[in-house]
Formats: C-alpha cells, structure tokens, sequence
C-alpha cells in the first residue's frame, strides 16, 4: 500500500506513539484548517513530526526523555524524515473537559496543555484511537512550502510505501 496523506503532530507524540507509551491521538485543529476545524477524514496517514508548537513545559515529565530523544533525531532543516504511519481504529469527539482529563493516562500532554486545547474556540476534542507501525525504511522527504502553516493535514507529492511495516 502507498500513503500520501501525512498528519502533523508534536514530534515528542509522534515519538511516545512510536514507543507504545501512546495509542490516541488529541486533536482540536490547526488555524488553518477549512472553517478552523479538524475534519478526521482519513483513516490511515503517516505522521509528520513537528517542532514548532512542542513545549517543554506542555509535556509530562515521564515523557521528556521522548522529546529529547525528538529532538536528537530531528531530520535536517528543511526536511521532514516518516518512519510511522497510524490506521485510526475509533473516532470520538468528547464535549465533555471531565471525560478529556479521564485519558490522562493514555497520553503526553499535560492537563494544562489539554483545558487550553480543549477550551479553544468552542469546547471539546477530537479522540483519535490508533495503531502504529514502522515503515519498513524511514524516508526523508524535502519540506515544501505548501506543507507549512497550522494544519494538521499534508499531501505529498508522492506517497511512500507501507510494504514490510511492523
């Protein structure tokens, strides 16, 4: 199977769900986004890490060593290096802030960084349940323009190959 549809996400997630310490993914939409919202339209994507938003101080301590391992692995400026990709298995969007904090345990955000995502624009986050596999070989791809800005959705100019994923 080819993949064309990446999904950017915090590259320290990416990571904790590379690791198994993770298996859902939280997501409210980037500015971006058509109308502003996450639509979640694919089933399947590879993830895209991302450096821009990740802080510090909005992961969970037990789950710093990932963002350190994030960052020594970051590809070359200008690039984006896949290694996963996700099959989304349950979609929920929760309304409820109560029913979002429950799933602490299940994630490396702290709670802080879960109200303000949940809180923004109108209540409620998207829950995204996945299974992660590792491409057979990772691949780095050039970082073109059309992939920049707060959107959680990316088309590449040409897909990768899941043959061989774990």
């Amino acid at each position: 199977m080819m993949l064309s549809i990446a999904f950017k996400e915090w590259a320290v997630i990416c990571e904790a769900l590379a690791e198994g310490r993770q298996s859902l993914i939280l997501r409210k939409g980037g500015i971006s986004e058509s109308d502003g919202v996450f639509r979640p339209e694919h089933s399947e994507f590879l993830l895209y890490p991302t450096f821009f938003h990740e802080h510090r101080v909005g992961v969970k301590p037990a789950f710093l060593p990932l963002l350190e391992l994030a960052e020594a692995n970051r590809p070359d400026a200008g690039t984006i290096r896949f290694s996963h990709f996700v099959r989304v298995t349950d979609v929920q969007h929760l309304t409820n802030l109560d029913a979002v904090l429950a799933l602490d345990s299940q994630h490396a955000w702290t709670p802080d960084v879960v109200k303000q995502r949940f809180n923004y624009r109108t209540p409620g986050l998207f829950v995204l349940q996945v299974e992660v596999f590792r491409l057979a070989t990772a691949e780095v791809r050039p970082e073109r323009p059309d992939y920049a800005g707060c959107k959680t959705w990316v088309e590449l100019d040409t897909p990768i190959s899941t043959e061989g994923a774990l």
